[in-house]
């Protein structure tokens, strides 16, 4: 199948994950995860319909951005985000999904004041505890989201969350719906941005079906669009 089929695969259960949901399909983004691929696969998702390209690597964010691949469309950074490498990332990226810490958050907030510009950010939460992922806990991005809410350069819109691998269909559908009620609460302690907060980043290529039916808005699929990735190369 081709780039364009495949995207056009990928809509079509989107729509009808939603529409299942009792959702409108147009609440959910497809973000395409486009961690490894070259300048032209990316042009070419862009050109089959792909509005949002999320990447993983700073390195290659960097790389397809001066090559112009993302052009027609925004990029939002997915990936682990060390705070030595922040300033390659805030401004650029429309969003990024991954902050998990306070010294984190607040290298994005200083960096965003340098540039005067506000940064969007999600908060990852490890909602099933696994220590071999990043993420913070439930209770640790209530605290995040208390002090970004007080932050002038960084603007919280919402929560994203990476369950764990498994072949089973329906198995994450318990993170998925903690991560809803998670949302939820967040939003619903906020004092004055409540209207900011309107991602819930969750669902990649195997579960993002059960992703919608739990409330995501954002699912960030890249082998349903693009095949096994190839290798990758040490960054």
């Amino acid at each position: 199948m081709s780039i364009q089929e495949h995207v056009n695969t990928v809509k079509e259960t989107i729509a009808a994950a939603a529409r299942a949901a009792g959702r409108d399909p147009g609440e959910i983004t497809l973000c395409a995860a486009t961690k490894v691929q070259t300048d032209d696969t990316i042009r070419q998702a862009i050109a089959a319909g792909i509005a949002v390209c999320g990447e993983n690597r700073v390195q290659e964010l960097t790389a397809h951005l001066a090559a112009g691949a993302y052009a027609g469309a925004q990029v939002h950074f997915i990936g682990h985000l060390q705070t030595n490498k922040v300033k390659q990332v805030v401004g650029k990226a429309a969003l990024i999904h991954s902050v998990d810490s306070q010294r984190l958050l607040q290298a994005i907030g200083s960096q965003a004041g340098k540039l005067g510009l506000v940064q969007d950010i999600l908060l990852e939460v490890n909602i099933a505890g696994e220590e071999s992922k990043g993420g913070c806990t439930p209770q640790e991005a209530e605290e995040l989201a208390a002090l970004a809410e007080g932050m002038d350069h960084v603007r919280l819109r919402g929560l994203m969350a990476i369950p764990p691998v498994s072949p089973e269909p329906g198995a994450n559908r318990p993170f998925f719906a903690a991560m809803r009620q998670l949302f939820v609460d967040i939003k619903g302690k906020m004092a004055h941005n409540q209207d900011d907060m309107d991602c819930l980043s969750m669902g990649m290529s195997g579960d993002y079906a059960d992703a919608i039916a739990e409330g995501s808005t954002l699912v960030r699929v890249g082998t349903a669009l693009f095949g096994p990735r190839p290798p990758m190369t040490k960054q």
